[in-house]
This record gives structure tokens, C-alpha cells and sequence, in this order.
């Protein structure tokens, strides 16, 4: 079973990958230095929820992709 995440990460990870999609990939570690880059966040335990929310979505956005080509 997955781990249950707060609104607050979710709405967080939903809107950076929407207004940045090309600078998230299914790779979690470079979804971390993404994440430093781009917003200063107060806890290293929220940016690691929040990269972990990001790579499942890219991960689901690749997937379709790759299905929609075959």
C-alpha cells in the first residue's frame, strides 16, 4: 500500500509540475535538486514528500505518453 500525503504536497507537487513539466523526470534524486532550485522549502521532510508526489507524476505522464505512441 502507498503512503497517504497531506493536500498541502499534493497541491505543491501538482502545480510545480504543471507549470514546469519539462523539468521533472521519473528519476526521484534528480526531482530532489529540481525541487532545491526552484522553491526554498522549510523542511528537507517536505521536499523529499513533494519529489516523491512529482516523480509519480511524471512517472503516469510518461507511461501515457508511451502508450499513446504505440
Amino acid at each position: 500500500m502507498g503512503n497517504v500525503r497531506t493536500e498541502k504536497v499534493k497541491r505543491i507537487a501538482r502545480e510545480l509540475f504543471r507549470r514546469y513539466p519539462n523539468r521533472f523526470t521519473a528519476d526521484y534524486e534528480e526531482n530532489k535538486k529540481v525541487l532545491m532550485s526552484l522553491v526554498n522549502l522549510p523542511s528537507k521532510k517536505l521536499r523529499n514528500m513533494i519529489a516523491g508526489y512529482v516523480t509519480g507524476l511524471a512517472s503516469a505522464a510518461l507511461g501515457n505518453k508511451a502508450s499513446e505512441e504505440k
